[in-house]
């Protein structure tokens, strides 16, 4: 059941964002020819305000087809007035730009109605405290809540975190120990840890870990509309630099997941409750807003760059470059689906 729902997740994100490409085509009267779910055959489909909408056996994404647009035939163009190559070159950027702006903007709805639901977030409370660190020789103790950071309020421990990594001097710290409140002072030190990317960086710490306890968060509906907003920028930050990771041989091509790790993830986020469904899926909805903007000519980022040249140069690419351009970037993206895939099947064998 869980695998069903995980699909299901999936195709309504998949929807989404080519909702985004076939409402932005239609607002500059473009006719869309076929709205398709997944790829391959057809297997379910009905004629509605002039565009064929089709469920296709391939659930791997899906596409909007327009007059004029054939990604398989760069040069199969129409210059009617409701084609999209008779569009202006920033209408059609638009056209393109909406379906990641579409999953950008249903992450950040899945994001706002979770901080309504009141998300849990990780509690300022030492866990273990590093011995000859600078929190063992400033007093710090296990079960030590941190209430304050220099006269600021501290309600969870990232907030902790970010204010011992951009601390400069001596930190002063209010702390609640066995219901009395202490006032300590701690100098953080330079220490060399690993990122999320398994890098070794240099950053100032003081030797602590977090206990572990949570608590819910009591939001109101403004600071709902904060949580969301930093959610959808912190988690498409951090795909934009895993991509650049995965680019520079930082992260190892053996990380690289497909559709079955996404189908497989969501799934076992069903059994967590609604709350982490809506967070995976708030997380694939971004990944394919930022993956779908890469400058790769199959996907609409590389689309978008053959439009502004032609804003530049005041003339659109020649048909041989375009053609050697998509079927470059096909391969590439075929590769990469298939490395995925692969990995995928690896670590289900394993």
């Amino acid at each position: 059941m869980s695998w069903i729902v995980a699909l299901a997740v999936l195709s309504v994100l998949i929807f989404i964002h080519e909702l985004g490409h076939f409402s932005a085509a239609r607002f500059f009267g473009v006719y869309v020819e076929v709205f398709s779910i997944g790829f391959g055959k057809k297997l379910l489909s009905f004629q509605w305000i002039g565009t064929q909408w089709q469920i296709s056996a391939i659930p791997l994404g899906g596409y909007v087809k327009m007059k004029g647009q054939d990604d398989l035939d760069p040069t199969a163009l129409s210059r009617d007035n409701d084609s999209y190559n008779s569009k202006k070159p920033w209408q059609r950027i638009i056209i393109l730009l909406a379906g990641p702006l579409a999953n950008f903007a249903l992450a950040w709805v899945l994001f706002y109605v979770i901080a309504l639901g009141g998300p849990q977030a990780l509690s300022p409370v030492i866990g273990n405290v590093a011995k000859d660190s600078p929190a063992a020789l400033a007093g710090l103790q296990k079960g030590d809540i941190i209430l304050s950071v220099n006269g600021e309020s501290i309600r969870e421990w990232n907030e902790l975190s970010d204010a011992i990594k951009s601390s400069v001097g001596t930190l002063t710290l209010h702390v609640e120990r066995k219901s009395n409140v202490h006032l300590l002072s701690v100098t953080p030190k330079i220490s060399e840890t690993q990122n999320i990317f398994k890098e070794r960086i240099q950053r100032r710490m003081v030797g602590i870990a977090p206990a572990g306890v949570t608590h819910t968060m009591e939001l109101s509906p403004i600071g709902a509309l904060k949580y969301a907003s930093e959610e959808t920028y912190n988690s498409s930050l951090l795909i934009f630099q895993s991509v650049q990771k995965l680019l520079t041989g930082v992260v190892p091509a053996k990380e690289v997941g497909g559709v079955v790790s996404i189908v497989q993830i969501t799934a076992d986020a069903t059994s967590y409750g609604w709350m982490s469904l809506f967070f995976f899926a708030a997380l694939i909805s971004v990944n394919l807003g930022v993956l779908n903007l890469l400058p790769i000519p199959a996907l609409d980022g590389g689309h978008i760059m053959f439009n502004l040249y032609e804003m530049i140069r005041r003339r659109p690419p020649s048909e041989a470059v375009i053609t050697q351009l998509t079927i470059g970037g096909w391969v590439l993206l075929l590769g990469l689906m298939s490395l995925g895939l692969y990995n995928d099947i690896t670590r289900l064998m394993q």
